[in-house]
């Protein structure tokens, strides 16, 4: 069972990003223009990042990826949600990703471990019943013998073989 310590705040991300991306940002709004407003207020548009640091609302620099630290450090930006900040953000998003990848690789490796298995039993099956069918066939030749020896020995054949020495 999962620890609820990792549990909650996995889903607090989650919830938090999906209200974020649920919110639709004001048309024409520039975030520089929410500065003297709180971190809610700023981050009402999608668009923008909350620097605690200098209490202003930015517009988030897309072509950067992450917020260049002359712009605003990591552990005063907010984006999305004003309770955390946007390096433990990055920090969850990895763990949860590195536990997605992590647990696909097991899942991979079980499913080809268990076909390999499954290849193996496949095989051994075949081998009892070729391995039966093999001893029934010897069986039946042993039975064949008998019964040939049998009618030799009624007809009075038994004896050696009248064209072997011709051999």
């Amino acid at each position: 069972m999962m620890d609820l310590r990792i549990l909650l705040p996995a889903l607090l991300l989650v919830f938090g990003l999906a209200t974020v991306f649920a919110q639709s940002p004001a048309p024409g709004q520039a975030c520089e223009e929410k500065n003297g407003t709180t971190c809610e207020d700023c981050l009402k548009n999608v668009t923008c990042l909350w620097c605690i640091k200098t209490k202003s609302c930015i517009t988030y620099p897309v072509r950067t990826i992450l917020p260049p630290h002359a712009l605003c450090p990591l552990n005063d930006a907010r984006w999305g949600l004003c309770w955390m900040n946007f390096q433990i953000l990055i920090i969850t998003l990895a763990v949860i990703g590195g536990v997605i990848i992590i647990a696909f690789l097991v899942c991979l490796f079980c499913c080809c471990k268990c076909e390999n298995f499954g290849t193996k039993r496949f095989e051994a099956r075949m081998q009892r019943q070729a391995n039966k069918m093999k001893t029934k066939q010897e069986e039946r030749k042993a039975e064949m013998k008998q019964r040939h020896e049998e009618i030799r020995k009624k007809y009075g054949l038994s004896g050696q073989n009248p064209y072997s020495r011709f051999a």
